[in-house]
């Protein structure tokens, strides 16, 4: 027979459930069809590339050479030639000198993070990092100094006043909330003037920015330095599963033995190895489709300015529309939806200036019909006060 007590548990959650509710911030799994006539403006799938024929045809391949699944961590059985391959062209492709495959992006940057931090470094962090950098920061039991976004004098200032501590400084490339592109330049900088690492998460620059979609870090000049690692998503621009970490060849070596999502994490899945291969390889081929995702950014912006809406201009293929609060934003993303768009919308905690947002990503297989329909939804169902404080 059941204890009264024990049923009585959970009921903190029911307290903190109707905060939610009543701050606009509650969140739903919404399952997708297989098929729908709702444009996709909501994920991430920058080059269109999910999918494509070839990326699709490559996941099947693989899973029927390999199997279902990568049947252990990758130090015991979860490495395939496959996965090696992956990992041999990607290094090369950003011009790094290694990379190592996860199983997430998140999985990447926790790794690069706590592998390469602790107790006795100071990781200095832009304020506007993704939640996977932040809790990296976490992981690694290092001081953390939090400091303003896109400012590479608060970093040198930060990284000035550690004392003889080993430093890092991380940064997104581009920014997912307003997609930004971080300073990376002088980011670079600060860190050598200190002697410090600097780590870049270019999640959303693979595919959109620099040569033939070689990233932001390549962009900036920063890619095979000595001193940078960079993190990517598999995610994203490459249309599958899965993350990685690229740099010199001892930082990859000490992750393969200290990154402890690597080390006790099973293996990337064969099949989206298999995809995101096929995917580089792709982009390899048709460097255009870089350069297609930003032209559709910059339609999108164009014409919601053009409208009067509170539009961040994209750096990279993220576009992104203030919204007066989250109750606003909730109902502007499903007068949206309604309407025949999918589209993003954050709200706090997942924006760090607390200031809700509907976020629309470009892609570079959208139309001109695509983008007129897009613009014409979101500004004809724009409230009207689409900007203040979420």
């Amino acid at each position: 027979m059941r204890d009264d007590a024990s049923g009585r548990v959970f009921d903190w959650l029911d307290a903190v459930a109707e905060q939610r509710r009543c701050a606009g911030l509650t969140r739903r799994l919404r399952p997708r069809s297989a098929h729908s006539t709702v444009l996709d403006l909501a994920g991430n799938d920058y080059l269109g590339l999910a999918r494509h024929p070839e990326v699709v045809e490559a996941a099947a391949a693989a899973a029927r050479r390999w199997g279902a699944g990568a049947t252990g961590s990758r130090l015991v059985t979860g490495t395939t030639e496959l996965h090696a391959r992956l990992e041999a062209e990607l290094a090369e492709f950003c011009g790094f000198e290694a990379a190592l495959v996860f199983s997430s992006g998140y999985a990447a940057n926790l790794a690069a993070l706590a592998a390469l931090a602790g107790r006795d470094t100071l990781v200095v962090s832009d304020a506007g990092n993704h939640a996977s950098l932040i809790d990296g920061c976490r992981l690694s039991r290092a001081e953390v100094a939090v400091v303003p976004h896109a400012d590479p004098a608060a970093f040198r200032k930060a990284l000035d006043e550690r004392g003889p501590r080993r430093a890092v400084a991380v940064s997104d490339a581009v920014f997912s909330v307003d997609g930004d592109l971080a300073p990376l330049g002088g980011l670079a900088e600060a860190c050598r003037a200190a002697g410090a690492a600097l780590v870049v998460d270019d999640a959303h620059g693979l595919g959109v920015l620099g040569d033939g979609g070689r990233g932001a870090v390549a962009a900036a000049g920063l890619a095979g330095a000595p001193d940078v690692v960079a993190t990517v998503t598999l995610s994203k621009a490459l249309g599958s599963q899965g993350g990685a970490v690229l740099g010199p060849e001892r930082v990859i070596a000490h992750l393969v033995n200290a990154a402890r999502t690597f080390v006790f994490d099973t293996g990337l899945a064969p099949a989206a190895a298999g995809a995101a291969l096929a995917a580089l390889r792709l982009l390899r081929r048709e460097p255009v489709l870089a350069t297609q995702a930003r032209a559709a950014a910059r339609r999108l912006y164009q014409g919601l300015a053009a409208a009067g809406l509170p539009v961040s201009p994209p750096d990279a293929a993220v576009v992104a529309v203030r919204a007066a609060s989250p109750q606003a934003a909730v109902r502007w993303a499903a007068e949206c939806r309604t309407a025949g768009l999918a589209v993003g919308c954050f709200r706090p905690p997942s924006v760090p200036d607390g200031v809700s947002r509907l976020r629309l990503t470009a892609r570079a297989d959208l139309t001109d019909t695509d983008l007129a329909r897009a613009l014409s939804v979101v500004t004809g169902t724009a409230p009207t006060c689409a900007s203040g404080d979420g």
